[in-house]
């Protein structure tokens, strides 16, 4: 399995910017796919971005041009650059691992750290 402690969240107006990080220990060298994702209260969690094993980021459609995902995979880190934040970016963001094929579906996901809040206001 792998570790996964998240950092950065916090409280921001809104435009502001925040960036998530994401420390993955254990068995990092075997997950095909990393991703963020959030719950906002009463929500299903919902997928945000995923960056494959070969780099390629892929970011939700909805936010697409303010957030973007990236890793340092000699850090074994994942970011989330969060930009243009809105009062309904507020949520509980994770992140988490897979082991095969990426997926939108959380349930699909493997391994989650314990999540970070953003508040947006």
């Amino acid at each position: 399995h792998v570790q996964l402690v998240e950092s950065g969240g916090g409280s921001v107006q809104a435009g502001g910017s925040l960036r998530l990080s994401c420390a993955a220990s254990g068995l990092t060298y075997s997950r095909n796919c990393m991703g963020w994702f959030r719950q906002a209260p009463g929500k299903e969690r919902e997928w945000v971005a995923h960056i494959i094993s070969d780099g390629r980021p892929v970011v939700a459609d909805s936010l697409k041009g303010r957030f973007i995902i990236s890793s340092d995979d000699a850090a074994n880190t994942l970011y989330l650059q969060m930009n243009s934040l809105k009062p309904e970016d507020t949520s509980v963001y994770y992140c988490a691992a897979r082991w095969s094929r990426c997926s939108s579906n959380w349930r699909d996901w493997d391994d989650w750290g314990q999540g970070t809040q953003v508040t947006v206001s």
